[in-house]
């Protein structure tokens, strides 16, 4: 099953969706009526989301090149958690994706897009950085591949 070419994207919708529900889970069962916890909570989801999506990046890169896990795998997990998220995920703490409003409902979205970008970019860039990415090891591979056959003499 693991093999499937939609096993990775749906692992990565449900995962990040997992997050989002017990965050909402937590929210409804122990702070219930703070505004203050409630924002704070939903400020953490984000950033494990964003951190969820920088260790995801990081593996990836480190395995196929960008174009080949970034649309497919990425945009529609993060895409598909997203729609998750702000669509379903306000039924499991007993509300509705609009009852606060069409305001916090596109503010979620924001914020759900801007974490996920901010740590995919974070996730790539320490691939890169520590050379780790699927291009910097494509390019070590081939200067010891280069360096390792013996130079063949040409002669006239």
């Amino acid at each position: 099953m693991r093999q499937q070419r939609w096993f990775p994207i749906a692992a990565l919708a449900v995962g990040l969706f997992a997050i989002n529900v017990v965050t909402r889970l937590v929210i409804h069962f122990a702070f219930n009526n703070d505004d203050g916890v409630q924002s704070g909570a939903s400020i953490v989801m984000f950033a494990l989301i964003g951190l969820t999506l920088a260790v995801w990046t990081f593996r990836a890169a480190q395995r196929k090149k960008p174009l080949d896990w970034l649309v497919p795998d990425w945009f529609l997990g993060a895409v598909g958690a997203l729609v998750l998220t702000v669509l379903v995920g306000p039924f499991v703490s007993g509300s509705q994706p609009f009852a606060d409003g069409a305001g916090s409902f596109f503010l979620q979205i924001w914020l759900y897009a801007g974490f996920a970008i901010v740590g995919t970019l974070l996730g790539y860039w320490v691939a890169v950085m520590v050379g780790a990415d699927y291009r910097s090891r494509s390019l070590k591979a081939y200067t010891e591949r280069s360096a390792a056959k013996p130079r063949k003499v040409v002669r006239r």
